[in-house]
């Protein structure tokens, strides 16, 4: 019987309790973070020939975790930002070693000591509101499917929900029988926000809880958006939902629908439009979730119309008056005949 080893011992309750208990990450985060270390030992095995139940701590060093980086960009094709992403799953690892096991102290300050790379600012791709209806034009809420992609992709617009936001919903999220209508979403490190709902969809949402029987008591902890086999849609399933409707606006006005649109692009339209509403940074901050509001200028300094009001408003009008000299040949003859 093999000996369990270190690196599987501090592994495991670093990714089954301290993450949780002590750090209070959400599930989502944990699961961000064993794949990074399901990728690690992937490299070990292939790169350095060294099987999961032989890797110890010993392992995790800085020479070691480098090659891991590499290897993600080289043989992966993982651009900086992922690669980032992977480094602070192992630095968070390494920093919780420091206390657990203070033997590899140094070994761990190596590690953190690995700087990030820097990452291209992306284009932000969104939707103005004439693109965003002419987006939920396409789903034909006469069919099942229809109307439930319809639902979907407007609360997620109305709400500005990431993508598990929605695939975490069940009905029970929804506050929509009496005003205010509201939906709960659970968003990072587990936060809850309350996020308004206009009467509209409001209704549509009703409508569907209605056509699926989502609103009776046996019901009401399913998934709100479920795929055909009763389980929450997957981020896959919700973006190849998006890619097919946004293929149908796109011929129908291709001028309405830019390139490069995600599922997030719909969050980014939202807080677009609230920017452009004049709602001030502070509550769209709060509105989208974000921790600070310097993540939410992000919207301020890539919006155009913005950028012109913003400029317009600083406009100070020079009062460019000719001098009354200019072009009086007697009183230019004066002032010569004070200068002399």
């Amino acid at each position: 019987m093999n000996k369990i080893t270190d690196f599987a011992y501090y592994l495991t309750d670093f990714l089954t309790n301290y993450l949780i208990a002590g750090k209070g990450n959400s599930n989502n985060t944990v699961k961000s973070y064993s794949y990074t270390f399901l990728l690690l030992l992937k490299y070990m095995k292939e790169v350095k020939n060294r099987d999961a139940d032989r890797i110890s701590l010993e392992d995790i060093n800085k020479d070691n975790i480098l090659g891991f980086l590499d290897w993600l960009q080289v043989c992966r094709k993982c651009g900086n930002s992922t690669r980032n992403q992977r480094l602070v799953a192992i630095t968070t690892f390494v920093k919780y070693l420091q206390y657990k096991c203070p033997s590899i102290l140094f070994k761990s300050q190596e590690i953190a000591s690995i700087t990030s790379k820097r990452c291209d600012e992306k284009v932000i791709s969104y939707l103005t509101v004439d693109g965003i209806k002419l987006l939920l034009k396409q789903p034909n809420r006469i069919t099942d499917q229809g109307l439930r992609d319809l639902c979907l992709l407007s609360l997620m617009y109305e709400s500005a929900a990431r993508v598990q936001e929605i695939i975490d919903l069940t009905p029970n999220s929804l506050r929509i029988s009496d005003k205010p209508y509201v939906v709960i979403l659970h968003g990072k490190g587990n936060k809850e926000r309350i996020v308004p709902l206009s009467d509209s969809i409001s209704s549509l949402l009703n409508e569907y809880l209605r056509h699926f029987g989502l609103s009776r008591r046996e019901n009401t902890t399913k998934p709100l958006f479920p795929n055909p086999q009763h389980n929450p849609l997957t981020r896959n399933g919700i973006n190849n939902m998006l890619i097919k409707y946004v293929k149908m606006a796109k011929q129908e006005n291709p001028g309405l629908i830019p390139n490069g649109l995600s599922c997030h692009s719909l969050r980014h339209s939202k807080a677009m439009g609230l920017l452009e509403s004049g709602i001030e940074l502070i509550h769209i901050r709060d509105f989208l979730g974000h921790k600070s509001v310097i993540t939410t200028e992000i919207y301020a300094r890539v919006n155009p119309k913005f950028i012109f009001e913003a400029v317009k408003s600083a406009y100070v009008e020079l009062n460019l008056e000719v001098p009354v000299w200019v072009g009086n040949k007697v009183l230019l003859e004066k002032l010569r005949e004070l200068t002399k």
